[in-house]
Formats: structure tokens, C-alpha cells, sequence
């Protein structure tokens, strides 16, 4: 049994941990529960390496980086969270049933929380599971539901985790064997796939698997120069599935962009084969999400990151610092786009023709690839089940 979700950066894990666990027997069975109104949840039910999917309620603790008390007194914040924790019952109670019913060797915990309430429901049906956490910084899921897991693995030095060191393992982040180092001969294939000329530019700009609306506000403001002034240039913009809509009225708009200029823009709410996309962009802006990033490393990719401001923990800003740090990407701050969204143009512009500073950032980036996570993450899962 597989659990998670909330955004990209759960599910993406997931289904690269349930191919591989289908790989190595395709008898081998995966039910995956996740959170009623999940769109992600969708994409989890289209993937052949799912059997069976269920949906529960789930509660979710609102808290967000940098506010403090000041959130606490918040009354809109404080009756979601009341109206959350009676669905963190409900989930717990749905859980237990499906657990009881479908009977599970095991439980594999990507975080958010829906993993709680089924972690917590594993627990009572005495079922063992294993928690994953992509960020130096552990989840508050994942944080409630460790203690009695049978492993808590991870994706960087065991050591800055809260967690009991002894049942603490390294294992990297998992992502699909679909991504692999991108030399000249695959990105040729992977453009052709996608009808795009050998000789185009191709910029990349991804918010993970929700979008992000900032990122996307801030490029609408800068997009029309970036074109006229990359005549090879075509641009791929993953928006996230709630702002498709949206992104595609935004672009269409003739004030925005001429009919011929926007015929080099593609628009996509959330797409299963980024690594595609990804594998044929000279230049990636994205979000700082540890999957993504740990995607781009294998793929050995030049990338601009934005990371978000107000997430839980500032998981994402600790993550763009560390790449900062180790000279693996550009870092831009939102609030400064937001101010001067010619940061974001001239750093795309810089990218794209400086070679040098290109080759620095793919080399140091590759350093932090970690290919071989994915098998290490199902070893661990599976070493009680002798598959």
C-alpha cells in the first residue's frame, strides 16, 4: 500500500516507486490511498502500476513559513483547521476499514497528510510502514507518524533528521527511470517526439505538479520581449491543472502576444512525460521541490530557481540556498521579481548564451544526481517480502 499526495512532489515518488516495485514482479499488488478532492489523485489512477485507489478525507494543520503567532489568531485559519481535524477522524476510521479489508504487507508513507490518518490506521491494524522525506527538513506529517515506522528513509545525511538514527536510512529521492542523463543523440529523439526543430531554444518553465501563480504572473510580464528577442525560442509552460484555463485565456490575449509570437508558447496544466520537456530545454525555471530538482540533476540541467516564500518550514528556500551554495543554480527570490520582473528576463537571457556559466551549473548539478534512489528506496521496502 502507497500513500501521499497534495502535490507533484508526492505522487511523482510514488509512481516511481510502484514501477519499480512492478518491475521486479509484476504480481506484486499496489493499492494507493489518497485525499478525496485531490486533483493529482487522477494521475495515480491512470498509471498501469496502480491495481486498485481509494479516496478518504483527510485533515490538513494550516501553518505557513514566516507568520508566526500571528496565524494562530487568524479565524478563518482556525475554523479550516477545527473543520480539518473532524476530517482527520473520518480518515482515520476510512482507513482502518480499507486497510482491514485489502489486508497490506506493508505501507509506504511519501507525507502530506493524507499518509497520517492512514499511517495512524497501519498502526492499529499492525501493519508496518516506511515514511520518505526529499527535504532536510522532515514533514509534519511525517514528523507525527516516524516513531513507530520500521524505517524512516531519506534523502540526505541521516544525521539533521529528528529521527531514531538506528531505523533512519539514506536513500536518496526517488524519481522515474524515465529520467536519465540527457546527451545530444536523446535530446534529438525527445525533440523529434515532440515536434520541435532541432535548432530551437527551449525554455522550460514548471511550478511543480500544482503550478505556481506567482511564477506564472511574473512571466506573462516579461514573455513578449523574451520572444521577439529569441527568434528560435519556444517556450513550454507548465501552469498546474487548477490555472490551464486561465494561462491559455492569458496567452491568447493579441495585448499579450501577437498571434505569431504566441504560436511559440505551449500551455499545459500537468502532463505525465516531463521528462521530455525537461529533457529538451536548454533552461529550466523552476520551483525548488526536492523531486523536481532531484529530476534535472540526473538529467543534468541549467535551472533558475524560484523558490516558494511561504511554504511550511521553508523547506524550499533551504533547498535553494543549498544549490546556491554549491554553485548548481541560479536562485531568484520572488518578492524581487515581483518588483523587477526583468530579473527573471535578463537571467533567462544570460543562460541561454552564456556557455560557460551554463556548463558550470549542469556540472555541479550533476554532482548532486542520485539515479540508483529509487532502487535503494524499494530494496528497503521490499527486503521482508523476498521479491
Amino acid at each position: 500500500m502507497v500513500t501521499g499526495g497534495g502535490s507533484g512532489g508526492h505522487i511523482t515518488p510514488i509512481l516511481a516507486v510502484a514501477a519499480e516495485i512492478k518491475k521486479r514482479d509484476p504480481k506484486n499488488t499496489i493499492i494507493y490511498i489518497g485525499q478525496k478532492s485531490d486533483d493529482l489523485v487522477k494521475f495515480i489512477n491512470s498509471d498501469d502500476n496502480i491495481n486498485q485507489s481509494f479516496s478518504i478525507f483527510a485533515g490538513k494543520f494550516r501553518r505557513y513559513h514566516g507568520e508566526g503567532l500571528f496565524q494562530l489568531l487568524d479565524i478563518k485559519t482556525v475554523l479550516k483547521n477545527c473543520r480539518d481535524f473532524i476530517y482527520f477522524i473520518i480518515g482515520i476510521i476510512q482507513s482502518y476499514f480499507i486497510i482491514q479489508k485489502v489486508k497490506p504487507d506493508i505501507l509506504f508513507s511519501r507525507g502530506g497528510y493524507v499518509s497520517v490518518p492512514v499511517a495512524l490506521a497501519a498502526r492499529l491494524k499492525k501493519v508496518p510502514y516506511i515514511t520518505h522525506d526529499s527535504d532536510s527538513t522532515p514533514s509534519l506529517a511525517n514528523k507525527l507518524i516516524s516513531k513507530k515506522a520500521k524505517f524512516n528513509a531519506v534523502a540526505l545525511d541521516a544525521k539533521i533528521y529528528p529521527y531514531i538514527q538506528s531505523k533512519t536510512i539514506v536513500t536518496g529521492i526517488p524519481v522515474s527511470s524515465n529520467f536519465s542523463r540527457v546527451d545530444f543523440n536523446l535530446k534529438q529523439k525527445y525533440l523529434k517526439e515532440l515536434n520541435l526543430n532541432s535548432d530551437n531554444k527551449v525554455l522550460l518553465i514548471i511550478g511543480g505538479g500544482l503550478g505556481a501563480v506567482n511564477i506564472n504572473l511574473i512571466f506573462l510580464k516579461i514573455v513578449k520581449e523574451l520572444l521577439e528577442q529569441e527568434p528560435k525560442l519556444v517556450i513550454i509552460h507548465l501552469v498546474g491543472g487548477n490555472n490551464e484555463t486561465v494561462m491559455s485565456v492569458k496567452y491568447d490575449d493579441t495585448s499579450i502576444l501577437s498571434v505569431k509570437l504566441r504560436s511559440r508558447v505551449r500551455v499545459f496544466g500537468f502532463i505525465k512525460d516531463v521528462y521530455k520537456y525537461s529533457g529538451v530545454a536548454d533552461v529550466i525555471v523552476s520551483r525548488a521541490g526536492a523531486t523536481n530538482i532531484a529530476e534535472f540533476a540526473i538529467q543534468g540541467k541549467a535551472c533558475i530557481i524560484i523558490p516558494s516564500p511561504s511554504l511550511a518550514n521553508g523547506h524550499q528556500l533551504k533547498n535553494a540556498n543549498y544549490l546556491s551554495d554549491h554553485q548548481a543554480a541560479i536562485v531568484l527570490q520572488e518578492n524581487e521579481l515581483k518588483s523587477d520582473p526583468h530579473l527573471l528576463f535578463n537571467s533567462i537571457i544570460k543562460l541561454l548564451h552564456d556557455d560557460k556559466l551554463k556548463e558550470k551549473l549542469i556540472s555541479n548539478i550533476l554532482k548532486e544526481a542520485q539515479p540508483d534512489a529509487t532502487k535503494k528506496l524499494v530494496n528497503l521496502i521490499l527486503q521482508d517480502k523476498h521479491v
